[in-house]
């Protein structure tokens, strides 16, 4: 449904507006809001103010004042369910036209204050649309696959091959144990290679890059082996199957390495105003990416 909003029905106490992108208020825009559904299977509204429009529909207000919110993101299947439609609403805006993704969980009282959010920011969201439009944002991952550990030797086998080179049980274990902290070594050393000229290659093609922090365990390490490179690129379009063969080509390279290549994806990490200027000064590994705390305004 596309309406400006003062056109809306007020929210009420028992209704909060749940937001996902701010786009361009143009047809591309309306469509996806007339054909898509949000959040408790509610329409979205794409609500308009200063040439530009944010999709948003209703959620209940009980489950998303301070402590339900709360409670909802600590559960694991809610918090999946949540992230899944928000950004499949975002993923299908994309499709249609440059969207800046909203942060998740973020409320607004009633459409006024959405279309004031959007009357304040139009400046910024007017300037990263133009950033934005023409890219599609890429994840890059450097691994480091560690040799697979060799197992102890039996104080059988190490009898079997004499008094002359046997050895005891302790040093055994000290030597071993040493072969696999070089080989450990010598996969961070060759990943660390990788990851620099991964940056090197990437950056050729992309306008802006931000490295957020490698993921160590956890529900989002995909892969094998230890991540010690995460980054995003925005790409232009028309570079991004480059990109992609040339970046993958990195790892298929040298032994012990990985290098994963996702995307295209909706422009999380350049969606911000600070992202995008940490991204222009050219971030450095480690830096913490956006984490995207809920609020409500």
């Amino acid at each position: 449904m596309t309406v400006p909003s003062a056109s809306l029905p007020a929210t009420g106490d028992d209704r909060l507006w749940y937001v996902y992108a701010v786009g361009r208020a143009e047809e591309a825009l309306r469509a996806v809001a007339r054909e898509t559904s949000g959040l408790y299977g509610e329409p979205l509204h794409a609500i308009e103010c200063e040439g530009l429009a944010v999709l948003a529909s209703p959620v209940p207000a009980a489950d998303f004042h301070e402590q339900a919110l709360k409670a909802q993101l600590e559960q694991l299947d809610r918090l999946e369910t949540l992230a899944r439609i928000h950004d499949g609403v975002v993923a299908r805006a994309g499709t249609r036209t440059t969207v800046l993704p909203m942060r998740l969980a973020t409320v607004y009282v009633d459409t006024e204050r959405v279309a004031e959010m959007l009357r304040q920011g139009s400046g910024q969201f007017t300037s990263l649309l133009a950033h934005l439009t023409g890219h599609q944002e890429w994840g890059v991952k450097v691994y480091a696959l560690a040799a697979p550990a060799t197992p102890p030797s039996s104080p059988v086998s190490r009898a079997s091959a004499g008094p002359e080179r046997s050895v005891s049980p302790g040093r055994a274990f000290l030597q071993e144990r040493r072969a696999q902290r070089r080989s450990r070594q010598d996969a961070f050393r060759a990943a660390g290679a990788v990851a620099a000229r991964v940056t090197d290659t990437a950056t050729a093609f992309a306008r802006d890059r931000v490295a957020h922090r490698p993921q160590q365990g956890g529900p989002l390490a995909t892969k094998a082996g230890e991540n010690i490179s995460n980054e995003a690129y925005l790409v232009p379009v028309e570079h991004a199957a480059a990109f992609r063969d040339e970046l993958t080509a990195l790892g298929d390279a040298e032994a012990g390495v990985h290098v994963e290549v996702t995307g295209p994806w909706a422009p999380y990490s350049f969606a911000t105003p600070g992202n995008a200027a940490a991204a222009g000064r050219g971030a450095e590994h480690g830096r913490d990416p956006d984490e995207g705390q809920d609020h409500v305004e």
